[in-house]
């Protein structure tokens, strides 16, 4: 009874230190930001008041921050799945790219009633970054080509695919933009959109809860089931889950597919409920608009984990929407980029700290014990 009394003491300290240290960083991140702003001849107080109103406070804008966070959200659940097979995928802006087009592309060749084609088109956004996100799979378990690099030169390849596509009429492009300054695709019917939910005064939109609920059930799969318990072995030990009748190549392939997978489903989610913020149910060139860069780094705050990743990603889609408002206090609405760059450097250093500590504890007690 002592020793769990004890373990659960010692559980505790380190749950306070863990809230101390990022508490700390996230301290050290605001006032480093607000003497940035002070120095560039703006005003700290102003600037983070336009966000707060910009994201939360003014009217209709969590509704819209819920909106930026889903797409962000849905990518971060799939690189959690990659990460946790030991595969660094970081081309989800690629996937998220592809996968639209493919719902794009789907949405004006299926006639069937809204819910169907809404169903529909989303599968194919899905099959589409997971197909981009295959072809990187393929190349590291068939050819021995790192995901590291293969994903990232594939998001090139996936911005010039998209541009030929907004080019010829037979695949994206809109009839009523050939020759026109800029390729956009037609606007997605009002049917086949997703729907939003009205509360006080903000349209919440389903995405928002698809991305929830995806979460939710990736963190029970990751935690409870056998599948997530082979793909952690895989992630920490190849040779003893290859040991233990784990196929790398099997399972990394899944992973990889199941990545790329919520990547073209964040860009489906974007084009059939993103509205104005992401050109306005249109399939327009640099669609993705850093969406997949984000949720990348969304995943990595925080720390591979389905369920703190929803609060990260709340957080940087109110970076997000927050920022259209920095302009009005007369400072450049990129510094938003700077401060959210130090949030994510703030949110690093406890993991790094605490891992550090880890180590040098554990070579004390060795050094005790010889």
């Amino acid at each position: 009874m002592s020793d769990a009394v004890s373990q659960g003491v010692k559980r505790q300290q380190r749950q306070v230190e863990w809230v101390g240290l990022y508490a700390a960083s996230v301290a050290v991140a605001l006032v480093a930001s607000a003497l940035l702003i002070q120095t560039t001849g703006g005003s700290s107080l102003a600037v983070f008041d336009a966000l707060i109103e910009g994201s939360l406070t003014g009217t209709g804008r969590w509704g819209l921050t819920l909106g930026a966070a889903a797409p962000m959200l849905l990518v971060a659940l799939g690189t959690i799945i990659s990460a946790r097979a030991g595969l660094v995928n970081i081309g989800q802006e690629g996937q998220l790219a592809i996968g639209a087009a493919f719902a794009v592309y789907i949405s004006f060749r299926i006639d069937g009633p809204g819910p169907f084609n809404l169903v529909v088109l989303m599968v194919f956004g899905a099959i589409g970054g997971a197909l981009w996100a295959g072809a990187a799979g393929a190349l590291r378990f068939w050819r021995g080509v790192p995901e590291v690099l293969s994903t990232l030169l594939l998001v090139t390849v996936a911005t010039q695919l998209t541009a030929y596509a907004l080019g010829r009429e037979w695949l994206l492009l809109a009839p009523d933009s050939v020759g026109a300054r800029n390729n956009v695709s037609e606007q997605l019917a009002e049917d086949n959109r997703l729907p939003n939910l009205s509360v006080l005064g903000n349209q919440i939109p389903f995405a928002a809860f698809l991305a929830v609920v995806l979460a939710l059930g990736l963190a029970f799969a990751l935690a409870r089931t056998t599948w997530g318990f082979r793909l952690r072995m895989l992630g920490k030990s190849p040779k003893a889950a290859q040991r233990a009748g784990i196929s790398q190549t099997r399972f990394g392939m899944r992973a990889m597919l199941l990545s790329g997978a919520f990547a073209g489903l964040a860009g489906a989610v974007m084009f059939a409920g993103g509205g104005f913020q992401f050109s306005n149910f249109k399939f327009v060139p640099g669609f993705s608009g850093n969406i997949g860069w984000t949720g990348l780094l969304v995943a990595l705050v925080a720390r591979e984990k389905a369920i703190p990743a929803i609060l990260v990603a709340f957080v940087f889609a109110s970076l997000r929407t927050g920022s259209s408002f920095v302009g009005s206090t007369g400072v450049e609405a990129r510094v938003t980029d700077v401060v959210e760059g130090l949030l994510v450097l703030a949110l690093l250093i406890p993991p790094a700290v605490m891992f550090l500590r880890d180590r040098r504890r554990a070579r004390l007690a060795t050094t005790e014990r010889t």
